[in-house]
């Protein structure tokens, strides 16, 4: 190459390839000009010089693209001259030019887009027989480019045969050309940054510090031409079907030595590597990391240089390196790598010069963010996802995007209070998202219980959807009138004045009837309209209606478990039986849906019947925990225990593989009272107390969870890691068995379940009431009554704890107060036969018989359309 003739250089020569390594092509001039005044010998070396910067100056300032290439003919031609004049000199001069003119030709002509000419100067030059030596910072920059311009040009240049053969070997002559060029421009990096003299950044600018209000100014020292080749080189392997090959090549680049210059490409590598990982290549079609190419890394540095290749970058060495086990692993390390990068380039200042730096910086982040909620949510790893646009809330001022996904990730969490501010503000960024006002109300009915809150999200989309210019669609303006509806029914089943109760419950039957209207094909308006229907004992239309939401969609769950209580309120207990199986089979991990058929089960084929159903349902529980634990076992997640100790690990054993006995209903108090019969009937007519409610009805409150937590510490009990569902599955189940065994008379075991269910949840109002059934049913009901009271501070709408404390008020003799509890429960839930029985006994024992009969009256009215279980089983759905 130019310069590197034998023997020691003189002190000039080595000033003048210091400044061509570091690009000062304005002193290389003046140098030259001096050598070619003192040394008439030395001109055509010093006219080589003078071409080469008169070319890369212009190439600085007039990147080689077609639209320049006009101006490059016209600008050009003293220097192509020039070149031509040394690329032909006498190869007895003192240094020979040859090569290192042709290869700058060859980059002058691809700036003129003279294609042809650039690959014949670069064919005249020898460069794919160049041998692979160790060059000169300033000649790897060069023979980098000079790839880099082959690769372009065969692009260019029309193949004239038509052969598939000749098509292929060119596209491959293209990609290695490219892999060239970018192996020996990270190379030149790499020694540049060595030097200590690379001020360069890639053309995607790369901030020092997050807090800075501007990039710092840098120079684009690598061009356009070697960005282009490091881009094309695994884009092309991917247009030509060789996915393999082009991961390997964006893994090379990112496990390259980082140098100041590639801390910005990075960004953009692992972006995209991780994004063919995530949409491109499936679990079984994933090629872990190399172990060649790991070794590689850690022997990569000998002597400073690369151990395979001299045109190879430096690779990262260590002893420690982490390598991803598999392609999730990959996707979540180079999407995190990507995020660092990112905060690190955001712009954080908002004044207005800087608004195109940061609003580039924020499209840069926000890639990388959508690209990590796919990879993170399709593998359940919520909360990472909420730290990291936590992080990105820091650069996001004003941007909406950001907020609704942080929303998003805050409710996929768990965390719906916090989500329910952020989206309070991404309302307000983005006031015409309807969907984020329905978001809003779901978070509300379906997290918080905070139904007026939700109401009056409902209000806001309804208004919105159906208001002049408002962004929402037909099927959004449906959906805004369910979520109204959905609303002002739980907000009906509240209330306690009957007026505004009943207007609640037929102005969610007019929003669900509208939901219909607007979109005649949505499943969910009918399914709503049979379910208020049904909860108001219009049995016959409800069922209507839900046969409806069936015909729609077929495999709708709530509508299939809602139907089947209808059929028990239609007295049609073994077509409900057979439903019931059937949707068993579709939904076996479903406890909801074996909860009622244990119910049911007890009516049409006895009580052993129905606790062989409950031996299955433990069963299931206890394989659906095990499958879970061994995932989260996998994955190296959370880990908890359902059982707190060994010995209610045998309980559940117990229950599990227990032989089938005889069950007694109990007599949960004095049978006048309660009126036990041994009939079906008026079984079917109990309360049935230990009931699986739907999670959403189940969850514990913010303040059981509070109590909960200060009970647990205070007991010494470790603390419950994991999912909050999975701790009120097993709370269901302890309180249901717990029931059985009261069924059984087996109350040692009952209490154990409940101990249990203590252990984990000890405020919770559930588990309180059915401790005060437990002492209700031994006759100590100074204990129930106390229970029960503390159910009803939790949770003052629990009707189960009401009616039972009305009982024991009753029993220990304050007749007005069980009147008072009871009418209150009536008032919460009027459509219950159960409550209106046990008040007239009650108004019975105190003398006023007139109205104790229309209580007896009302009862048996209402137990002809009861349910096997309260319509209220059926957990609310927004799907």
């Amino acid at each position: 190459m130019a310069m590197s003739n034998k023997g020691k250089p003189s002190v000039r020569e080595a000033e003048i390839e210091k400044c061509r390594e570091e690009g000062n092509w304005k002193r290389i001039i003046d140098l030259a000009e001096q050598v070619k005044q003192r040394s008439p010998s030395s001109e055509p070396l010093a006219t080589f010089l003078i071409s080469e910067a008169r070319l890369e100056a212009y190439l600085e300032e007039n990147p080689p693209t077609e639209a320049n290439h006009e101006r490059a003919r016209a600008e050009l031609r003293a220097v192509q001259r020039q070149l031509t004049s040394a690329a032909s000199a006498d190869p007895s001069q003192k240094v020979d030019m040859t090569i290192d003119a042709h290869l700058l030709l060859g980059k002058l002509h691809y700036a003129m887009g003279l294609y042809e000419d650039a690959l014949l100067n670069l064919s005249r030059a020898g460069l794919d027989t160049l041998s692979k030596r160790q060059l000169p910072t300033r000649s790897l920059r060069v023979v980098a480019e000079s790839y880099a311009v082959k690769g372009l040009c065969l692009e260019k240049v029309p193949l004239a045969s038509t052969s598939k053969f000749k098509a292929a070997e060119r596209e491959e002559a293209i990609i290695s050309s490219f892999e060239l060029a970018s192996d020996l421009a990270l190379l030149y990096l790499q020694e540049m940054d060595r030097a200590g003299t690379t001020q360069s950044t890639w053309s995607v600018h790369t901030a020092g510090s997050s807090s800075s209000p501007l990039p710092p100014p840098s120079e684009n020292r690598l061009g356009l031409i070697l960005e282009t080749a490091l881009q094309k080189a695994p884009i092309l392997s991917l247009k030509v079907g060789q996915m393999p090959r082009a991961i390997q090549r964006y893994r090379m680049m990112l496990s390259a030595v980082e140098t100041s210059a590639t801390q910005g490409v990075r960004l953009a590598m692992a972006r995209r590597l991780s994004e063919i990982l995530l949409r491109g290549v499936s679990d079984r079609a994933y090629h872990q990391l190399d172990a060649v190419l790991v070794s590689a890394q850690k022997k990569s540095s000998v002597g400073g240089r690369p151990a395979v290749s001299p045109w190879k970058p430096r690779r990262q060495a260590g002893t420690n390196l982490f390598v991803p086990k598999d392609i999730n692993e990959e996707i979540v390390l180079l999407l995190l790598i990507s995020e660092a990068l990112a905060v690190r380039e955001a712009v954080l200042t908002q004044s207005p010069e800087t608004r195109e730096a940061r609003h580039k910086s924020y499209e840069v982040a926000t890639s990388v963010y959508d690209l990590m909620t796919m990879a993170l949510v399709r593998k359940g790893q919520a909360v990472m996802l909420c730290e990291s646009l936590e992080r990105a809330l820091r650069f996001s001022f004003e941007e909406a995007h950001v907020w609704q996904q942080y929303a998003l990730s805050l409710v996929a969490a768990g965390r719906p209070e916090r989500a329910l501010l952020v989206l309070e503000e991404a309302v307000r960024l983005n006031p015409g998202q309807t969907v984020l006002l329905l978001l809003a109300a779901r978070t509300c009915y379906q997290h918080l219980h905070q139904y007026e809150d939700g109401v009056r999200w409902s209000e806001q989309a309804v208004q919105q959807g159906t208001g002049h210019g408002g962004s929402g669609s037909v099927g959004l303006a449906s959906r805004a009138h369910l979520y109204l509806g959905i609303g002002q029914m739980l907000l009906s089943a509240q209330s306690r004045q009957q007026q505004h109760k009943q207007r609640l419950a037929d102005s969610a039957v007019d929003n669900f009837r509208r939901c219909h209207e607007l979109d005649p094909g949505d499943h969910l308006a009918s399914f709503y309209l049979g379910y208020q229907l049904a909860r108001a004992r219009e049995v016959d239309e409800a069922v209507t209606h839900v046969r409806t939401a069936l015909q729609r969609r077929p495999d709708h769950l709530s509508s299939l478990h809602l139907l089947a209580l209808l059929l028990t309120a239609e007295n049609r207990h073994t077509a409900a039986l057979e439903l019931l199986q059937a949707a068993q089979e579709e939904y076996p991990e479903d406890l909801q849906l074996m909860n009622t058929r244990v119910h049911v089960e007890e009516f049409c084929n006895g009580t052993e019947a129905a606790l062989g159903v409950a031996r299955e349902m433990l069963e299931q529980w206890k394989e659906i925990y095990d499958a879970r634990l061994a995932e989260n076992s996998a994955d190296n997640d959370r880990q908890y225990s359902v059982v707190s100790d060994p010995d209610s690990a045998a309980c559940v054993t117990r229950l599990v593989t227990g032989p089938l006995e005889t069950l007694a209903l109990p007599v949960l108090g004095p049978a006048p009272l309660l009126a036990a019969s041994s009939s079906a009937p008026a079984d079917r007519a109990s309360d049935r107390s230990g009931s699986v409610r739907a999670p959403s009805t189940m969850a514990p409150s913010r303040v059981e969870q509070a109590l909960s937590e200060v009970a647990s510490s205070l007991n010494s009990s470790q603390p419950r890691s994991g999912p909050q569902q999975v701790w009120t599955l097993q709370i269901q189940i302890w309180l249901l068995s717990a029931e059985l065994y009261l069924k059984l008379d087996q109350v040692s075991q009952a209490i154990s379940c409940v101990q249990e269910a203590s252990t984990i949840a000890p405020a919770s109002h559930h588990v309180l009431y059915m401790k005060g059934l437990v002492h209700e049913y031994k006759h100590e009901f100074e204990e129930a009554k106390q229970h029960y009271s503390d159910a009803l501070a939790l949770n003052p709408h629990h009707i189960k704890s009401l009616q039972h404390i009305g009982l024991v008020h009753h029993y220990l003799g304050s007749h007005r107060l069980a009147e008072k509890m009871l009418r209150d429960a009536i008032q919460l839930e009027p459509l219950v036969h159960r409550t209106w029985y046990n008040l007239g006994k009650v108004l019975e024992f105190l003398g006023e018989n007139e109205a104790a009969a229309d209580c007896f009256m009302t009862a048996v009215h209402i137990e002809a359309s009861a349910p096997v279980l309260p319509f209220t089983t059926v957990p609310l759905c927004f799907e």
